[in-house]
């Protein structure tokens, strides 16, 4: 029986191994191929400085209107939606307790009067002093001018129609009591045209100009838009809101306005600014006014992440503040597989922007 030859597992690895790495020696692993990108270049534009809200359409003319003093609604002679004339009586006060007021400021003030003449004769005859003529000539005075305040009073017991309009709104009814200043009816005139209000932020209400154009569209009429202009920025904020109200006079032409209509206002401040803009598409990442993008270094045929400080979005563009110069050119297409200093191919044209092929 013939001996068995043993080879070590060992020696068997180790040659494999060997033959292996002598086989890859003359075939090297080629270089990935430059990733294709579409670039864009940095370009000058005018920006679209426009600034759009919502509001309410209300008349230009419109006016709370209340009692002067407190009291118990007689009648209210008017509803929501009906027309008024200028010096129509509206609504009135029970007047019992008003009159008794009137009635008891005008016996005083006759009181004082007589008071004051008996004072005067007695004087004459050298038995009243003359402090005592002027204290009841103070007193009277006093009490005459109560009377005129009662008066006056009583004549805005009662709410007349300032001007030729329509009621918006009916606050209160006959038999309630209301307290003096409380709103009791609302009523607009269209004299002196339609307006809508709106409430812009700070930053956006100081470019804000009186006589700055605007346009309105409302859902009542779909197809159409109308024209406006900016009438009053207010110059302070609303303490509820923070946001300042702008007033913007509409041209209703042939359309039928009513007060209450939901309008979407764009205002467009005048003297519009312009500046560096690159496709929105390019940024890759974006933290408030900060954002990074890809830009082209054309010599090495390789792009560099860089920060850069982005203003305004406006139609599928954003405004470049700060990093980059006029004519750079930034990748907006596979950006988001890049890494910095990556080498690259320019795609040619396909109409995604100005890209220029490689």
């Amino acid at each position: 029986m013939k001996p068995r030859i043993l080879i070590p597992v060992a020696l068997l690895v180790a040659t494999a191994a060997l033959l292996l790495a002598c086989g890859r020696k003359g075939d090297p692993t080629p270089a990935p191929a430059p990733r294709p990108v579409h670039v864009a270049a940095v370009t000058a534009a005018t920006l679209d400085d426009s600034l759009h809200a919502v509001g309410l359409l209300t008349p230009k003319d419109e006016a709370r209107l209340s009692f002067k003093i407190s009291g118990v609604v007689e009648s209210v002679r008017v509803d929501e939606g009906a027309p008024v004339r200028a010096g129509q009586l509206l609504a009135v006060l029970k007047q019992a307790e008003v009159a008794a007021a009137v009635e008891q400021s005008r016996q005083a003030a006759d009181k004082a009067a007589r008071d004051l003449a008996r004072a005067e004769a007695l004087y004459a005859d050298g038995v009243a002093t003359l402090e005592q003529v002027q204290d009841l000539t103070t007193a009277a005075r006093v009490a005459s001018a109560a009377r005129q305040s009662a008066e006056f009073n009583a004549s805005y017991a009662r709410i007349v129609a300032p001007a030729n309009g329509v009621v918006l709104r009916k606050l209160a009814e006959a038999s309630e009591l209301v307290q003096a200043g409380q709103p009791v009816l609302v009523v607009g005139g269209a004299g002196r045209g339609w307006i809508v209000r709106v409430g812009l932020a700070d930053r956006d209400a100081v470019r804000v100009k009186v006589g700055d154009p605007a346009r309105a569209s409302f859902d009542a009429w779909p197809e159409r838009s109308f024209a406006g202009r900016v009438s009053n920025v207010a110059s302070s904020a609303d303490p509820a809101t923070g946001t300042f109200a702008i007033e913007v006079l509409l041209e209703p032409g042939d359309a039928r306005f009513v007060q209450g209509l939901v309008a979407k206002v764009s205002l467009t401040p005048r003297g519009g600014r312009s500046g560096n803009v690159v496709p929105l598409q390019a940024l890759i990442e974006a933290n408030g006014n900060e954002a990074s993008v890809f830009v082209l270094d054309a010599g090495r045929r390789a792009v560099r992440r860089v920060t850069i400080r982005i203003g305004r979005i406006s139609g599928g563009a954003v405004e470049v503040l700060d990093g980059l110069e006029t004519g750079a050119e930034v990748v907006i297409d596979g950006a988001a597989f890049l890494e910095n200093g990556e080498a690259v191919r320019v795609a040619a044209d396909d109409g995604r922007g100005a890209n220029r092929a490689g």
